[in-house]
């Protein structure tokens, strides 16, 4: 457990960092509208299906993916009950070796519900601070995880802390995968009140906006131990407002993610 504390607290440092640091890493990033705007012929992507199976198309309606990363753990199960009370489909970036590896009944029960299961890496190593073989090889383990478990490979990655660089993306573009980052940051590592996470992704979320939380646990209660209370009043706020959740893949629809591309 003291070693389990050690690593989550090391996570929520550096999961802290990163709303500052995706700005800073010289990428350009393409939006949901843009993906939209410029798909390529023959490389469009089905509609993915909404709540009573009807097709979402994000270029009519107000669309947002709500994201998940660093679990599963056993609060997630939690997060699943209230995405299927009101009908949410979200993205969940795993990490296998801790999480994937550890709780594979729960990412069955991910894929049963119809989220879409993607990879934080193996191991949360940050990829711009280590050599193009481990990035590789940590992108390689986390995406394998997955697809042990459920059958189907993940195509995106999101970088640990929003980081990526040149190398990074060569990488990703090799393996035929693209990277996702986000516009709407709850910082739910660095708090544990439930109500300023809400706030926090309320004020910053829009049209096309992609949202990060956590289903992490944190012994320490410093951060993460809010987010299951949030999740509730973020989705029936937002649904209020007449916005329509999607996944990652669904909000880029009819566009479909192109190796080496960054999302933002």
């Amino acid at each position: 457990m003291a070693r389990r504390g050690r690593a989550l607290a090391v996570l929520a440092v550096t999961a802290a960092m990163a709303a500052g640091l995706t700005a800073c890493n010289g990428y350009d990033p393409t939006s949901p509208a843009d993906a939209r705007k410029h798909t390529a012929t023959g490389a469009q992507a089905a509609f993915g299906s909404g709540p009573g199976g009807a097709p979402v198309d994000c270029r009519k309606l107000k669309c947002v993916a709500l994201t998940f990363d660093a679990g599963p753990t056993v609060r997630t199960p939690q997060i699943l009950a209230i995405l299927s009370k009101y009908h949410v489909h979200a993205t969940f970036f795993t990490l296998g070796k801790n999480h994937v590896r550890v709780y594979p009944d729960t990412v069955r029960q991910m894929a049963a519900q119809g989220h879409e299961i993607e990879t934080l890496t193996w191991s949360h190593r940050i990829l711009t601070k280590i050599s193009k073989d481990d990035v590789r090889k940590e992108i390689t383990e986390g995406r394998d995880a997955v697809e042990k478990v459920t059958g189907v490979r993940p195509t995106l990655l999101r970088p640990p802390q929003g980081r990526t660089s040149d190398t990074v993306t060569s990488v990703v573009r090799d393996l035929g995968m693209s990277e996702v980052v986000w516009s709407a940051d709850g910082a739910d590592y660095k708090t544990t009140d439930s109500k300023l996470i809400t706030r926090r992704v309320l004020s910053k979320t829009r049209r096309d906006g992609i949202i990060l939380l956590h289903d992490l646990i944190d012994p320490t209660d410093r951060g993460y131990n809010g987010t299951v209370a949030a999740v509730e009043p973020i989705i029936t706020a937002l649904q209020a407002k007449g916005y329509t959740f999607v996944t990652v893949s669904q909000l880029l629809a009819p566009g479909k993610p192109q190796p080496g591309k960054v999302y933002k």
